[in-house]
């Protein structure tokens, strides 16, 4: 079963809103907030305070991936 041509599934209009919003984002928003969360991670370990460098650190991963939904979303557009 190919789901790229499944006409049955189609986005809610919630959805939709929520990406046309967000593909007017520049994709290099979110590779900024990816590296300054590094760089702030990078800092607060510097300060000895190791587990927040830890939290703060892991955000860039959703960053990056946040990114590259949001390229495929301007790519290849909503239902």
């Amino acid at each position: 079963m190919d789901i790229t041509k499944n006409s049955a599934h189609q986005e809610g209009e919630m959805t939709k809103k929520i990406e046309n919003q967000t593909a007017k984002l520049p994709s290099t928003v979110y590779l900024g907030l990816a590296l300054a969360s590094m760089a702030i991670s990078l800092g607060l370990k510097v300060a000895k305070q190791n587990h927040r460098a830890l939290f703060v650190g892991q955000w860039a991963a959703p960053f990056l991936l946040m990114g590259i939904y949001n390229k495929i979303v301007k790519v290849e557009g909503n239902d």
